[in-house]
């Protein structure tokens, strides 16, 4: 409806009040000259009345600044049609979900509320403040809630969880195939000419133990057993800034790095940098999700990408086929990742070294 689409507009002022009254249907029907039933049956563009009186009524409701009260509608129609999405505020990546999630939800007829997880205001808070607000439906972006918990939350509302295995009856997850983006990654830096790669894991954080099993058999599976090495890491900067110092006090460090995220590779690209180290000409260095900042130029990032519009379309529809079939068995949703290679990997020196000795 177009008087949804606009902001608000001056309303009409409470005789000596001094502040704003809310616009009622009963205001526009008066305006439009016609009952309240008739606006209320055109503002939710049912049939019913003619082309001159609709044009004449969103006229009136556009004029007063006319906006649908979503609090007596929910309760009117007993649903709010809201799914509850929580998010982490520092991951570049849950605001990419995000984005995604609100045209598909809108697709479908839902409303999206967000609530994130801070400091001093964790997990349960968040979830707590959705729940609170009766959304319908939960899709949690980054959660490491366990098993219980994800339980417990299922029986308040479907739960779809995001970016790893929920491991819990009742909840379905959507998440990129670990495996097989991690292999991608190695594949490309063995080809490369590395054998000493090092991992940089993300710690608790979603899809890490997944992504630390991935690198050990893409490692063996290349014959590098013996190379293999896992730094304890985080999904942030902090955490490739205290991996990039170990390394460079070292005298023998890795010739190449997978990192957790893509936060976590600037952040090791930053200590390299700092400590006059090239990347990649003496580290390659491979993050993780394909977010924003991995496209500029001055970083220009190779890393595996996991496609947000569609792990955000099958969260969605998760979440809505369960509200309308609560039976349904729990569903693990693991999509295809495709690695996407950008400046910041390259053979290894001591192999250019050697072809421009034999050319």
């Amino acid at each position: 409806m177009l008087s949804e689409q606009l902001g608000p507009r001056p309303a009409a002022r409470q005789a000596g009040a001094g502040r704003a009254q809310r616009v009622t249907m009963a205001d526009v029907a008066a305006k439009a000259g016609v009952s309240r039933t008739l606006v209320s049956l055109i503002l939710r563009d049912q049939p019913g009345a003619g082309a001159a009186t609709r044009d004449r009524v969103l006229r009136a409701a556009d004029e007063l600044g006319y906006r649908p009260d979503s609090a007596a509608q929910m309760l009117a129609r007993g649903r709010s049609r809201t799914l509850g999405v929580m998010l982490d505020l520092d991951q570049p990546f849950h605001a990419e979900m995000v984005k995604a999630v609100y045209p598909i939800a809108e697709r479908l007829g839902y409303d999206v509320l967000l609530s994130a997880v801070a400091p001093g205001r964790d997990e349960r808070r968040a979830l707590g403040a959705l729940l609170g607000h009766r959304c319908e439906a939960l899709v949690l972006l980054g959660s490491d809630a366990d098993a219980r918990l994800l339980a417990s939350l299922a029986e308040s509302a479907p739960t779809v969880v995001v970016g790893r295995k929920a491991g819990a009856p009742g909840v379905d997850s959507v998440r990129t195939a670990e495996t097989k983006g991690v292999r991608q990654a190695v594949d490309h830096l063995v080809e490369l000419g590395h054998r000493r790669i090092v991992h940089i894991d993300g710690g608790k954080g979603p899809g890490s133990s997944d992504r630390r099993s991935a690198y050990r058999a893409a490692m063996r599976r290349r014959g590098l057993a013996e190379e293999v090495r896992v730094i304890p890491g985080a999904h942030d900067e902090d955490a490739g800034i205290a991996a990039g110092t170990l390394l460079l006090g070292e005298e023998s460090p890795p010739t190449a790095v997978l990192a957790a995220n893509d936060r976590c590779a600037l952040g090791l690209m930053h200590a390299l940098r700092g400590g006059r180290v090239e990347v990649p000409g003496e580290v390659s260095v491979v993050g993780y999700d394909d977010s924003h900042l991995s496209h500029l130029s001055h970083i220009n990032l190779t890393t595996v990408r996991q496609d947000t519009e569609s792990i955000a379309e099958q969260a969605v529809r998760c979440a809505v086929e369960r509200l309308e079939h609560a039976a349904l068995p729990g569903r693990d949703v693991a999509l295809d990742p495709k690695l996407i290679v950008r400046a910041t990997t390259a053979p290894p020196r001591r192999n250019l070294l050697i072809e421009a000795s034999t050319n």
